[in-house]
């Protein structure tokens, strides 16, 4: 258990599936008290019972996070169970990858809410009270492709670009308050959200997210990896 996450309180967006679900259960077997959101309440009754079993404290909100009056529900539920927030994972998002040509509107509109949107809202949310405390850290799960352009993902890449963006300009904002913000920018992971066409052993799995935002929440105090890439080391298309 890291001392540094202990007793700590966590809110994972995404929480219920792949990454976020790896990144709740690494920071509740740390020690963390974790908040799990998503839309979809079946998978997250499952994964907390799942943390309980493991000794972990959580509790779920169902959230759309590009609906602010959810967010703000979801923030005052965990300030009122728990008292505090000290961590916040921006995990939330999704990809209709096609051409521009081939894209439709209700698509766009869908990755800009929910991949950028999303984010926004719930950094907002938090800042106020982790300003108070002068402590606390955003991370926000990016991609590569929000620095490498690929043919079908205009839309998506522009999300990612633009979440990198606003991380950065946020850090800025707020070191002053002594919160970190943190952008983790993965290659294709082995999850539903990813083409599983590609050789499973060689590409990056779950795990390997979290422990990078375990990294991360755990450096020195006075040190912030603002931004960690994550490729496979060996190229799985090989």
């Amino acid at each position: 258990m890291s001392e540094s996450l202990k007793e700590s309180v966590a809110i994972i967006t995404g929480a219920s599936k792949g990454i976020g679900k790896s990144i709740a259960v690494s920071l509740a077997t740390s020690g963390s008290k974790v908040v799990l959101a998503s839309r979809n309440q079946k998978e997250l009754d499952v994964l907390a019972k799942e943390i309980r079993a493991r000794g972990g404290t959580s509790f779920s909100v169902v959230t759309d996070v590009s609906d602010e009056v959810q967010v703000l529900r979801l923030v005052k539920s965990t300030i009122t169970e728990f008292g505090r927030i000290d961590v916040l994972v921006n995990n939330a998002g999704y990809a209709v990858i096609s051409k521009v040509v081939d894209a439709n509107v209700k698509d766009y509109d869908g990755m800009m809410s929910v991949n950028l949107r999303g984010p926004f809202l719930c950094s907002k949310a938090v800042l106020p009270s982790m300003i108070q405390q002068k402590r606390g850290a955003i991370i926000n799960i990016a991609s590569l492709a929000g620095k490498n352009a690929f043919a079908g993902g205009a839309i998506y890449s522009a999300t990612k670009w633009g979440l990198l963006g606003f991380s950065r300009s946020l850090m800025l904002e707020v070191r002053e308050y002594n919160i970190r913000v943190v952008t983790i920018c993965p290659g294709s992971v082995n999850t539903t959200f990813s083409d599983h066409s590609k050789d499973s052993e060689k590409i990056i799995q779950p795990q390997d997210v979290a422990d990078a935002v375990l990294f991360a929440l755990t450096m020195p105090a006075r040190s912030n990896v603002s931004e960690i890439d994550i490729r496979p080391t060996v190229n799985p298309k090989q």
